[in-house]
C-alpha cells in the first residue's frame, strides 16, 4: 500500500472513499442540533458539499459519531470521491492519537472488503498535528495486515487497498516527516507481527536469525549471531539448558545501531524473549491452546521490529537488541525438573519447572548486554500467565528497579497508545525464590507469579537501570477488532522506538 498527502480542496479529492472524521457532541434540542454537532470544520464542509447528508444522519439517529461508528453515502454529489464515509471519533475532549489510529484502521477494515482501492482521510487543522498524521497512517497500515499468509485461496488478494491518502489544508514539511515516520513505524510493527505469526515448523531459532540478518542488511544495522559453541564458551548455561531438548539449535541474535552523532554515552539494550515454540519442555503444557505457543517469541520479534524502525528514523542514542532464540522441547536430552544450571554471571539456578524457561534465556542475554557496555536495559517477554490473571489483555505489566526509568518507558508507551501498568517488585518476593540446592530457584510458587518472575530477572541486571515488560496478555489479539485483525499485535514496537527517539 502506498501513502501520500494531498492538499487539494475536498471536492477535488479523487478516491474510492473519502473519510470524514466527526466528533460526538451533546445535541441541543431542535432541528439545528445535528448541524451544531458537526465538528471539526472538515465535517461541516463535507456535509455542505453532500447537501446536508451527515446532518440528516445525525438528526435521524442513523449515525451518532460514537467512536468507530460510521455511515456511508454512495455517489455523493459535489465531490469527486465515489463514497463519503462519516467516521465517529467520539467525544472531542477524549480523542487521542490512539483513537485516531484506531479510527483510521477501522475505516480501512470497513472499506477493504468492499473492493475500495483508494482511501482518503480528511484532517483539518484541528486534527493535523504531525503526531496525528503519523497515527492515522499507522492505523491504516496496521489494519491492512492479515494473518493469512499460508492460505492458498487465489482470490484472497483481489480486494486490496492500493493507496491511503491523508488530506490536509496546506502542505507541511512536518506533516511529510510524520507521514514517513508513521509508515516506517507501522511497517516495522507489521514486520514483527509477521514473524510472530509464523508457525514453529517454519520459524526455528536459526530461521529467525536469518530473518534478522536479512533485515539488518537491508536497513544498515550491524548483526552478529552467536551459535551454541560460542554461547558455551561464554558460559551461558542457563540459556543452553532450555535449548538442549530440541533438535533445532539455539542462536543469540545481536543487532546494533550507532547514531551518526550520539548526544550522550548512554547505550540502550532491548532484550526480547525468542522462544520460537514452547511446549513447556518436560513440564509439558496442556494440549489445549498449545498451538498458540508459536507466539512465545513475540518479545524478540518486537525488539527486531523496533530496530528496523530505529535504523531508519536514526535516534541520537546507541541501541542494541539481544534476542536469545531457542525452542523448548521435551526431547530425550531435555533438562529435567531439579536440574541445576550455571548462568553466564556465575549464579546457579535450580530448575523447578522447565516451562518457566523465558526468564532462563533472558538472564544470559541480559548479562551479555551488560558485558557489551549497555547502560540501560529494557526486556520484553511473553513471560507469565500470571500477568494475564492480573491485568487481562489490556495492559502490559511493567516492573523495574528504577522508578525514573520506568516512568520514561511508560511515558513513551502512553504517547504511542500502548497501555502499561506499573507492577510491584518488593524485596519480600525474593523469599519465594530461595533454593536449598542452588543460589535461587527459577519459580516462586503459585502466588504473585508475574512478580517473582520479574524478581528472578532482577537478580541478573547488576543494578543497571532496568524495565521488564511482561507482554503475555497483550501480544496476541484473540478476536478481530474493528481496526485490527486477529493474531499478533506487535505490542511494544512503537514504545521502544519512541523511547529511543526521545532519549
Amino acid at each position: 500500500m502506498q501513502t501520500r498527502i494531498d492538499t487539494r480542496p475536498l471536492e477535488q479529492i479523487d478516491a474510492d472513499a473519502l473519510v470524514i472524521p466527526v466528533f460526538e457532541r451533546p445535541a441541543p434540542e431542535g432541528l439545528a442540533a445535528a448541524g451544531e454537532a458537526l465538528a471539526p470544520a472538515s465535517a461541516r464542509a463535507a456535509n455542505e458539499k453532500a447537501g446536508g447528508w451527515i446532518e440528516e444522519c445525525l438528526r435521524t439517529g442513523e449515525f451518532s459519531a460514537k467512536a468507530l461508528e460510521s455511515v456511508t453515502l454512495h455517489r455523493p454529489s459535489g465531490v469527486r470521491a465515489r463514497r463519503l464515509v462519516a467516521l465517529g471519533l467520539g467525544k472531542p475532549d477524549k480523542c487521542t492519537n490512539a483513537d485516531l489510529r484506531k479510527a483510521a484502521g477501522a475505516a480501512l477494515r470497513l472499506l477493504k472488503p468492499k473492493g475500495v482501492r483508494s482511501i482518503a482521510l480528511l484532517l483539518d487543522p484541528e486534527l493535523a498535528a504531525p503526531d496525528l498524521v503519523s497515527a492515522a497512517v499507522e492505523g491504516a497500515f496496521l489494519a491492512d495486515f492479515e494473518p493469512d499468509a499460508y492460505k492458498t485461496d487465489p482470490k484472497k488478494n483481489e480486494k486490496a487497498v492500493d493507496e491511503f491518502i491523508v488530506v490536509l489544508a496546506e502542505p507541511s514539511t512536518k506533516a511529510d516527516e510524520a507521514l514517513r515516520r508513521g509508515q516506517i513505524l507501522a511497517e516495522s510493527q507489521n514486520f514483527t507481527r509477521a514473524l510472530v505469526n509464523e508457525p514453529g515448523n517454519r520459524l526455528t531459532p536459526l530461521v529467525l536469525a536469518d530473518r534478522a540478518r536479512a533485515m539488518a542488511e537491508e536497513t544498515g544495522l550491524s548483526c552478529e549471531v552467536l551459535d551454541r559453541e560460542q554461547m558455551k564458551q561464554l558460559g551461558m548455561g542457563s540459556l543452553l539448558g532450555v535449548a538442549q531438548g530440541s533438535a533445532n539449535p539455539p542462536a543469540l541474535i545481536v543487532l546494533s545501531y550507532k547514531p551518526p552523532r550520539a548526544l550522550s554515552n548512554d547505550h540502550l539494550a532491548l532484550v526480547g524473549k525468542g522462544v520460537t515454540f514452547d511446549t513447556g519442555g518436560i513440564s509439558i503444557k496442556p494440549s489445549e491452546g498449545m498451538e498458540k505457543m508459536k507466539y512465545d517469541m513475540a518479545g524478540g520479534a518486537a525488539v527486531l521490529g523496533a530496530m528496523r524502525a530505529i535504523a531508519q528514523l536514526k535516534p541520537s542514542i546507541s541501541v542494541t537488541a539481544f534476542v536469545p532464540a531457542v525452542e523448548n522441547m521435551p526431547g530425550s536430552a531435555a533438562q529435567r525438573p531439579g536440574d541445576i544450571v550455571t548462568s553466564m554471571n556465575g549464579k546457579t539456578i535450580e530448575v523447578l519447572n522447565t516451562d518457566a524457561e523465558g526468564r532462563l534465556i533472558l538472564i544470559d542475554a541480559i548479562t551479555y548486554a551488560i558485558r557489551q557496555g549497555c547502560t540501560h536495559l529494557v526486556d520484553a517477554a511473553t513471560l507469565t500467565g500470571a500477568i494475564v490473571v492480573a491485568l487481562g489483555n489490556v495492559h502490559v505489566g511493567a516492573f523495574t528497579n528504577d522508578e525514573d526509568f520506568r516512568a520514561k518507558v511508560i511515558a513513551a508507551a502512553k504517547a504511542e497508545g500502548e497501555k502499561m501498568w506499573a507492577m510491584p517488585l518488593d524485596d519480600e518476593y525474593k523469599e519465594q525464590l530461595k533454593s536449598a540446592f542452588a543460589d535461587l530457584a527459577n519459580i516462586g510458587g503459585r502466588w504473585g507469579g508475574a512478580v517473582t518472575a520479574a524478581k528472578f530477572i532482577e537478580e541478573f541486571v547488576e543494578e543497571k537501570p532496568w524495565v521488564h515488560l511482561d507482554i503475555a496478555g497483550t501480544a496476541w489479539v484473540e478476536e478481530a477488532k474493528p481496526f485490527l485483525s486477529k493474531g499478533p499485535s506487535g505490542v511494544a514496537v512503537r514504545t521502544f522506538v519512541n523511547l529511543a527517539l526521545n532519549w
